[in-house]
C-alpha cells in the first residue's frame, strides 16, 4: 500500500516539467515505486522514504542523471524530484515491461530457460558491467533483484541504478549477504569495481546451479545461520563448494543434490572458470577475479558448444573433455542415450556447432569484430530437393570461397549455399574456417 505520494498526485522535475503519479507499483527498503506520467510517456517513479533519503544519495542521483547511463539496459535515473512539503526526494526511469523476469523466477523453477537463453542473458550482463566499469562506475549490489531478462530471448535490463557510485566512493550500501565480496563481508573494503566482479561470478553460479557457491557442508553443519555464521561462511573462512583442492566444504547429496546435478552437466570449460572465480579470486582479489571480457568469451563459447540430442536435451561440445579422453564416447546428461560427434566448423581457436538452426555471426566470419549475436552472416540451410544434403547459406553482400579436401575452389555468392562436407574449407575473407564431421 502506498504511504508516500497518492494517484493523481502532480510534482515537478528538477528541469521543471510536470510528473503525475499513475498508480503504485511496489515497495523495498529504500522506498516505493509508482508508475508516472512524463512528457506524455509512462515512467517509473521511485521515492525514497524519509530516513533513506540522505543528501549524499541526493547528490549521487543527479550526479548518474546527468551523466547518464551506459546502454539502454540500464533503467537509469533521468530525473531528479524534489517537491516542497513532501518528504523525501525521487528520480523517474524507464519502466520495466512485464516480459522480463527475475532471477528468482528462475531459482523458484517458475521459468526454465533452456541454455543458450541463460547464455545470451549472462554475455549481455557480462558487456553491460563491462561499460559500466569502463565509465569508472560501481554497481555495489549486484544480487537477485538488480537483473530481469527475457527468458525467451536472452535480453536483460539492469535496475536499481541508484546505487551506482563513482569507484572509490564511499556508497550509501555495502551489498547483498552472500554476493558480497568476502573483504567487502568483513569490513576491510568497500565496494568497487573489482568487488562486482566476485559479486557478478556468485549471480552466475546461481543462474546455471541455483546455489550459493559457497554453501555446503560447513553451512549444513551450522545450527544456528545467524549474521556471525553467515560472515564466517562468507567472509572470513569462504571455501567453494567445488575448489579442487579443497575438500572441506563440498555439497552435502543429502541437501545439495540440485547443485551437484547442475554442476555434473556444466561443460568442463564452464566449471573451469567458477573455479578460477571461486579460488584465485578469493585469495588474490587483485588479481584472481573473473574480467567482464573473459565471462564475454566464456559465454560466446558456451552458444557455440550447444548441439542437440534427439530428447531435445541440450548437450555441450567441449574440446578440454575430449582431449582428456579422446575415445570417449559421447552420452547425453538427460536421456544418456549416445552422441555422435556433431558437424561443426573451426575458425581459428573457435569451434561452432552446425545445427540444423546453426547461424555464424559477425564476429566468427571477421575476427576484427566484437562479439554479437545479433548480426547473422551465414546459416544454416537443408536442400529443398534432397533433405539429406546440407549447406550453410551467404548471408553477407561478399563472395566467399569453399575449398574441398582435393584443392578444388568455387565461389559461394551471396544469397547461395557452400555444401557441408568433412573436411572442407570456407574462405570468408578475413578467416578461414574448416568443415568437421
Amino acid at each position: 500500500m502506498s504511504d508516500l505520494l497518492r494517484v493523481k498526485q502532480i510534482l515537478q522535475t528538477s528541469s521543471g516539467e510536470n510528473c503525475v503519479v499513475e498508480k503504485f507499483l511496489g515497495g523495498g527498503g529504500q522506498g516505493e515505486v509508482y508508475q508516472a506520467s512524463w512528457k506524455g510517456n509512462s515512467y517509473a517513479l521511485k521515492w525514497y522514504f524519509p530516513h533513506t533519503a540522505t543528501p549524499s544519495q541526493l547528490a549521487n542521483l543527479k550526479n548518474l542523471a546527468l551523466k547518464g547511463g551506459p546502454s539502454s539496459r540500464f533503467l537509469w535515473p533521468l530525473e531528479v524530484l524534489v517537491q516542497d512539503g513532501i518528504a523525501g526526494y525521487g528520480y523517474l526511469m524507464p519502466l520495466r515491461k512485464p516480459n522480463f523476469k527475475g532471477i528468482l523466477d528462475l531459482l523458484k523453477r517458475r521459468i526454465e530457460p533452456e541454455y543458450r537463453v541463460l547464455a545470451k542473458a549472462c554475455l549481455q550482463m557480462a558487456d553491460c558491467f563491462l561499460q559500466l566499469h569502463s565509465k569508472g562506475f560501481c554497481y555495489c549490489d549486484i544480487s537477485f533483484g538488480n537483473v530481469f531478462w527475457d527468458p525467451i530471448t536472452g535480453d536483460v535490463l539492469l535496475c536499481d541504478n541508484d546505487n551506482v557510485i563513482v569507484n572509490g566512493q564511499k556508497p550509501e550500501i555495502l551489498g547483498t549477504m552472500g554476493f558480497m565480496a568476502p573483504e567487502v563481508t568483513t569490513g576491510e573494503a568497500i565496494p568497487g569495481i573489482e568487488t562486482d566482479k566476485h559479486s557478478l561470478a556468485v549471480l552466475y553460479f546461481y543462474m546455471f546451479m541455483l546455489h550459493n557457491p559457497m554453501e555446503g557442508s560447513k553451512e549444513t553443519a551450522i545450527k544456528c545461520y545467524d549474521q556471525l555464521a553467515k560472515l564466517r561462511i562468507y567472509g572470513k573462512e569462504p571455501v567453494f563448494i567445488f575448489d579442487p583442492q579443497n575438500p572441506s566444504n563440498r555439497p552435502d547429496p543429502r541437501y545439495h543434490q540440485t547443485v551437484i546435478n547442475h554442476w555434473a552437466v556444466q561443460p568442463k570449460f564452464l566449471q573451469d572458470i567458477f573455479i578460477t572465480a571461486f579460488t584465485k579470486g578469493l585469495s588474490d582479489p587483485t588479481h584472481g577475479r573473473v574480467r567482464e571480457s573473459e565471462w564475454k568469451n566464456l559465454f560466446a563459447k558456451y552458444l557455440d558448444s550447444i548441439f542437440p540430442c534427439l530428447c531435445g536435451a541440450e548437450n555441450f561440445y567441449c574440446s578440454e573433455t575430449l582431449k582428456a579422453s579422446p575415445n570417449q564416447q559421447l552420452h547425453c546428461w538427460a536421456c544418456q542415450s549416445g552422441l555422435p560427434t556433431p558437424i561443426r566448423i573451426r575458425l581459428g581457436k573457435t569451434v561452432v556447432m552446425l545445427n540444423h538452426d546453426s547461424k555464424l555471426y559477425q564476429h566468427h566470419t571477421n575476427p576484427d569484430m566484437p562479439i554479437d549475436y545479433d548480426t547473422a552472416t551465414a546459416q544454416v540451410v537443408q536442400n529443398p530437393n534432397k533433405p539429406s544434403l546440407w549447406g550453410l547459406k551467404n548471408l553477407t553482400t561478399n563472395n566467399w570461397q569453399t575449398i574441398n579436401p582435393a584443392g578444388t575452389s568455387t565461389d559461394v555468392l551471396p544469397g547461395k549455399n557452400a555444401v557441408l562436407g568433412d573436411g572442407i574449407q570456407l574462405n570468408f575473407g578475413k578467416i578461414t574456417g574448416e568443415i568437421r564431421f
